[in-house]
Parts: structure tokens; sequence; C-alpha cells
């Protein structure tokens, strides 16, 4: 069975469940070809887990198994860095 390709979008409730913030607008960049790109926008493979590739080279970026009740495991195996943007913390009085 080939799995079925998808853009990062598609992952993004997923995402958000492993890193409690929004996932789709970090920026990924690629160890392999340096290409820097939107997670929403890198290809997503969904088959006994999730594999994200690079839309430029093909190289696997990161890999989530969500297992039995609480466990997931992730892997990032050719990302050169990810970017997140925060939210600033609301100022204290």
């Amino acid at each position: 069975m080939e799995p079925l390709m998808l853009d990062g979008n598609a992952i993004g409730g997923l995402l958000q469940d492993v890193f409690a913030t929004e996932m789709t607008t970090a920026i990924g960049t690629c160890d392999n070809c340096g290409a820097a790109e939107p997670v929403g926008a890198i290809h997503v493979f969904r088959g006994a887990g999730v594999l994200l590739r690079c839309p430029h080279c093909d190289n696997a970026l990161m890999t989530i198994v969500r297992g039995d009740g609480s466990r997931i495991w992730l892997g990032f195996p050719g990302v050169r860095a990810l970017e997140l943007v925060t939210q600033p913390s609301p100022a204290r009085p």
C-alpha cells in the first residue's frame, strides 16, 4: 500500500499536540539541501506513522509515531534547524 502524500498543514493538530504551539508556520531547514520552508509546505506521507520530506530534495526531515495512550515518538533525522515563533509573554504588573 502506497502512503498518502499531503502537505504539512494536514498534521497541524498532531504537531500542536506535541509542541503545544502552532507549528505549521515554523520554519524547518533541510540538512541535505539547505532549503528553509514553513512546516505547512513540507510534504507529508502517512503510513504506520507520519514522515515529513523536503519538497526540494525529498530528504526525510521528521518522523512522528503515535503509540497507544500517551506515547509519541519523534525523530528529526534531516532537520538542520527548526525555527519557532513564540508569542511574547503578557506584561506583568
